[in-house]
């Protein structure tokens, strides 16, 4: 049996990712900040646990609560309250790095324990295309259009640590993932992917075997070249 742990597992893309892996035959442990949002992942059979990334304390518990951990998905993130120049703070730019940076860090280093027991341990990282220049760049590509400081950044910062991260840990099976334009608060659900579509990229990194790649970054359409 494989044992997996998804931060932020209660809603949305978090919810979908805790669905499909439960139905491929994982033990899911669903960490989110409130216990009590958590009815949507428990009938799907996870385990909610409570875990806030931007909490030292609240991670080092939720990973105590967790026995064995194979697979680890770093998917909390916020957008934030800066949209702009015009309303950027270097206190809006900290809060999104502390979560979806740094919180990535928090939770990480606190599951290498139980990760490196593992005959097959994996992470999957959920970044997005909006921290990917080539996307912001291309007038084509829904990222293009969105004019947004931290989040972008810390998208960014997100694939960088994973390609360090998959260096530093060669046993590992270290990735990326982007969900590309989906359907989720985040947008208003105003993206044109379903979740389903939107994990798709999430769900087949967890899913990678020990010769499976890492250190790369994929949506659903496979790997994006860097």
């Amino acid at each position: 049996m494989t044992t997996t742990l998804i931060t932020g597992a209660n809603k949305s893309l978090g919810l979908e990712t805790a669905r499909r892996l439960i139905d491929a035959g994982h033990t899911v442990y669903a960490g989110m900040r409130d216990l009590g949002r958590g009815d949507a992942v428990a009938a799907l059979g996870a385990h909610p646990v409570q875990l806030d990334v931007t909490d030292q304390a609240s991670v080092d518990a939720a990973l105590a609560a967790i026995p064995e951990l194979d697979v680890l998905v770093n998917n909390a993130g916020v957008l934030g309250t800066s949209f702009g120049v015009d309303d950027l703070t270097p206190e809006s730019m900290q809060d999104v790095l502390d979560t979806n940076v740094v919180g990535v860090v928090r939770v990480t280093q606190a599951a290498l324990p139980l990760l490196r027991r593992s005959s097959r341990p994996v992470i999957v990282n959920v970044a997005s295309g909006v921290g990917w220049p080539r996307f912001l760049t291309s007038e084509e590509a829904d990222e293009f259009a969105v004019p947004t400081i931290p989040y972008a950044a810390s998208k960014a910062a997100v694939i960088t640590l994973t390609v360090q991260y998959a260096k530093n840990l060669p046993g590992f099976r270290v990735n990326v993932s982007d969900p590309g334009y989906t359907a989720t608060d985040f947008n208003g659900h105003g993206g044109h992917q379903t979740v389903t579509e939107g994990t798709d990229a999430t769900v087949a990194l967890a899913l990678l075997g020990p010769d499976g790649p890492t250190g790369e970054f994929h949506n659903r359409h496979g790997r994006i070249d860097y």
